[in-house]
């Protein structure tokens, strides 16, 4: 069964930004459901807001009927022949990468497509919209074709709230499935649970590591299946690309040197498969180089990659909650506060950890993340870090219950996970 999950924040991302003069440029993870958004979901709102139909130009360039616009001078003649009056033009092209070379790519400036697009830009009744991410243009690729003319918007893998308003049912049995399977779209369209593990696995082998491998010329595709593991299996974990060397090394046997560590981990982060949260000292104001903390984009291809055999509930829960504030927009890091304490008279220093340090504009909220505080001992540890960053900031402590959001004497919002997830404006509350 066809399922139509509304993505209203994606499609606000794009009215907002409607004929604002620069390129829309939809960015995200394969299989995310960027081509779904244009040419459905933003095709229907256009549609319904009394743009006629004459005056939305679709072309998807991985189709075959469309492949002749491959070259940047006919896909320039073909838009120009629909422009037949001084009414506003909406163009969507999917897989915009079909029409740059690798030569152009090494060379940005000598990229035809730019100046095609910027010479329909300068007609001044079009608004133009792309989406573009495999093998031959990946996320730093993207935004430098367009050389200050695009405005990205990049789209994550389904939220527990979009994956929940189309399964419905108990809260828990469906953030179980969510925690166990993610939130790609065609997920949902799998008939058992052992589709959508098939399906999962083969996004990494047919998909992501082919995109790769192609897109780099990967000369070690074992390294750069196995660090893939390495991340997946320590999600949440701090680490540097030193360490995951010796790990490759020591655990897995595989020869490999820390530059490369750091190359492959590049890739997998600009193939949108991994994000990075960097360690940042609440109190001195500064970010530390290393180490640093990876999440995967989605928990279901984390799952998949280790054969749904690690399912560490605290790691996925932190996993599931960073995703989340990525795709409300926030900037997220890993705070760190330096704690004294003074122990028969000696004073010493120790760093503690505060899961998420987040901003977006002026707000600014800690908040920890922490499966179960029933035991007193384990909500002192939380609560510990967020009581000493010496400032009125928000501070917030998400835990895995059904609770109603409440706030201690000390101003620590408690809020439990699925009230997280499913109201975006639960950190207002």
């Amino acid at each position: 069964m066809n399922r139509i999950i509304p993505r209203d924040h994606y499609l606000q991302k794009l009215t907002d930004r409607q004929e604002n003069g620069l390129i829309k440029v939809i960015t995200g993870i394969r299989r995310c459901g960027k081509s779904f958004l244009l040419f459905n979901l933003f095709y229907d709102y256009l549609l319904k807001n009394g743009v006629d139909e004459s005056r939305i130009i679709r072309i998807a360039l991985d189709d075959d009927q469309f492949e002749a616009y491959c070259d940047p001078d006919k896909l320039s003649l073909y838009i120009r022949s629909k422009i037949t009056d001084r009414n506003m033009y909406y163009i969507f092209i999917d897989e915009v990468q079909y029409a740059i070379t690798k030569e152009e790519l090494k060379n940005p400036e000598s990229i035809r497509l730019y100046n095609v697009l910027n010479g329909i830009m300068r007609l001044g009744n079009t608004d133009i919209y792309v989406t573009g991410s495999n093998s031959k243009m990946l996320t730093k690729d993207v935004m430098t074709v367009f050389r200050g003319r695009g405005d990205e918007i990049k789209v994550y893998p389904l939220s527990f709230k979009e994956y929940y308003s189309s399964v419905g049912g108990d809260k828990s049995d469906a953030y179980e499935e969510y925690a166990m399977f993610g939130g790609m779209p065609l997920v949902l369209m799998q008939k058992n649970e052992a589709d959508k593990m098939n399906y999962l696995r083969r996004l990494f082998d047919e998909v992501y590591f082919k995109d790769i491998s192609e897109r780099y010329e990967i000369g070690l595709e074992d390294v750069l299946e196995e660090l893939t593991d390495s991340l997946c299996s320590s999600i949440g974990s701090l680490t540097n690309s030193s360490k995951i060397e010796k790990t490759l090394k020591s655990v897995k046997n595989t020869d490999v040197s820390s530059n490369t560590v750091t190359k492959y981990l590049s890739y997998l982060i600009e193939s949108f498969i991994f994000n990075r949260a960097m360690r940042f000292d609440v109190k001195g104001k500064k970010y530390f180089e290393y180490p640093v903390k990876y999440y995967c984009t989605d928990i279901g291809l984390r799952n998949a990659r280790l054969n749904f055999r690690q399912q560490e509930e605290a790691h996925i829960m932190e996993n599931i909650i960073y995703n989340e504030l990525l795709c409300r927009d926030y900037s997220v890091d890993v705070g760190v506060v330096e704690i004294i304490e003074t122990k028969n008279g000696n004073k010493s220093k120790k760093q503690c950890e505060i899961d998420f340090v987040i901003n977006k504009g002026s707000k600014k909220y800690y908040i920890q993340s922490a499966l179960n505080t029933s035991d007193p001992d384990k909500m002192r540890t939380e609560l510990r870090p967020l009581k000493n960053t010496n400032d009125f900031f928000k501070k917030i402590i998400i835990t895995k219950t059904a609770m109603k959001p409440w706030t201690d004497d000390e101003g620590i919002l408690h809020l439990g996970l699925y009230e997280f997830l499913l109201n975006e404006n639960s950190l207002e509350i």
